[in-house]
């Protein structure tokens, strides 16, 4: 069988962790790359041999007519660039989270590829780390008891990490669905990023229909992760069951308490080890529809149907029913609402981050 032929569009960190992980998979054949800054096109055409180098994103579809549209990009051309994947006659289309920056926007690229009935992925590549399928494996086990409540925090605010945390929080209950939210956030600096507007601070509560309470911090007032060195990769989801509870750091391995006694292990943060699996999941599923990509793009909504729930809940001060019904821009609503006072961090290195000037983004750019 020949290889799928594999278009990546935007070449920043994230885009050339995707287009070196195709590279290294025989079963893909990277033929394109795009991006409109002329500087990282000319350094990924040198250090990668493709068919297609151009700047505008439809145009490097229409000449590579990729099998697997790959764009990672900012968040705010999600829609269109899905569009170009369908339109290119793509079989999948590979992008990155969060999936959306609004609800409304989400449910038309599910319209999109569900009417086209091309395949998805979001990549939540974490669920790969080998500490991350430690504590799924302990959990699966029964070490645990029964599972009550998992917590998931981040120290970066929520379209960074937010549908990260989801994400995990799901698979490690089975993926079932949640039932209502209740959420506070604080603090609108944020939301005037331009890569991932966000407010400063939320946390809140998210009901599974098996029982199990989610519970979610994520911004300036999450809780430190000293263990870990830098305030990116300060994330945690802890499990607590009945028998124990389990761990996982992004950045400092795994623990676990039961009755067998205390354990840990190592495990950080690397994107080579992840990519790969997650790459080689895409070429699983293109050679079988029934073999469903964990990261496909329908679990991808569910998880990002919270996170928007959520905002909704502190707009609307309220508990907030899933499935979600149709709404105003989640974000909008959130500038309409947030008082424009400081948050206080949980961490002196995580204030710098809520300052009005800083906008970086260490994951896309």
């Amino acid at each position: 069988m020949n290889p799928y032929r594999v278009l990546v569009v935007g070449l920043g960190k994230r885009g050339m962790h995707h287009a070196h992980a195709f590279n290294e998979d025989s079963r893909f054949d990277l033929v394109g790359i795009c991006d409109q800054r002329g500087d990282r096109l000319r350094d990924a055409a040198g250090e990668l041999s493709v068919e297609t180098i151009a700047d505008d994103a439809r145009v490097a579809a229409k000449s590579a007519k990729p099998d697997v549209f790959c764009f990672c990009t900012m968040p705010d051309v999600r829609y269109e660039l899905v569009e170009i994947g369908v339109e290119c006659g793509a079989s999948l289309i590979a992008f990155e989270k969060p999936m959306a920056l609004s609800l409304c926007e989400a449910d038309k690229i599910m319209t999109i590829v569900r009417e086209a009935g091309v395949r998805a992925v979001v990549c939540h590549q974490h669920r790969y780390g080998e500490h991350y399928q430690k504590v799924r494996h302990i959990i699966e086990s029964g070490q645990l008891g029964r599972v009550h409540t998992i917590h998931g925090t981040s120290c970066a605010w929520m379209a960074h990490l937010m549908t990260h945390l989801v994400d995990y929080m799901r698979w490690y209950n089975d993926n079932v669905d949640a039932q209502w939210v209740m959420a506070q956030a604080a603090g609108r600096c944020k939301l005037s990023d331009r890569q991932h507007p966000s407010p400063d601070y939320i946390a809140g509560v998210v009901h599974f229909a098996n029982g199990v309470q989610g519970i979610i911090d994520c911004g300036a007032g999450a809780p430190d992760v000293p263990e870990v060195d830098y305030w990116w990769r300060k994330c945690r989801i802890i499990v607590h069951g009945t028998l124990g509870f389990a761990e996982v750091l992004t950045n400092d391995g795994w623990r676990a308490v039961t009755r067998e006694g205390a354990s840990m292990g190592e495990g950080r943060m690397d994107y080579e080890h992840d990519m790969r699996l997650y790459v080689a999941d895409i070429a699983e599923w293109l050679a079988d529809p029934e073999v469903i990509h964990p990261c496909n793009v329908e679990s991808a909504y569910k998880g990002f149907e919270i996170v928007m729930a959520m905002c909704r809940s502190v707009v609307q001060r309220a508990q907030i029913p899933l499935p979600l019904t149709p709404g105003s821009n989640e974000l909008d609503e959130l500038v309409a609402v947030l008082p424009d006072r400081p948050v206080i961090p949980s961490t002196s290195e995580n204030a710098s981050h809520y300052l009005p000037q800083a906008g970086l983004d260490s994951d896309l750019s």
